[in-house]
């Protein structure tokens, strides 16, 4: 099972493994109140594709698909895959403001592509 939670939501024992997928520290997060097993920051849209998209839901469509196609070329990519094996429970974590439009979500989907293939 993977889930996507924002960093600043409470962690909880359903959480299981808890991946912080950003390419930043999230503010006013310290790493004790992360609670992470560990940061994967490869795996987070390249700096480029982040400053383009800034958070632009009229962007989302594009941005996805951007992001989709670094992940297929991106080998953080495997590591998540491996990870996934790995655990019974995985949350990515991020640090965006809105829920449904974050590269997170795209990952999420991404993933459940990738294991049930």
């Amino acid at each position: 099972m993977i889930q996507v939670k924002r960093i600043y939501d409470t962690p909880t024992d359903k959480d299981g493994f808890r991946i912080l997928v950003d390419r930043l520290w999230p503010r006013g997060v310290s790493k004790e109140r992360a609670a992470l097993d560990t940061w994967l920051k490869d795996v987070a849209p390249s700096p480029g594709l982040r400053t383009w998209f800034s958070h632009d839901p009229e962007k989302f469509e594009e941005f996805s698909e951007r992001y989709r196609d670094e992940l297929v070329h991106n080998p953080a990519t495997s590591k998540l895959i491996k990870l996934s094996k790995k655990h019974k429970a995985l949350t990515l974590l991020y640090a965006a403001k809105d829920p449904a439009i974050n590269h997170a979500c795209v990952l999420w989907k991404f993933m459940q592509e990738k294991i049930n293939s």
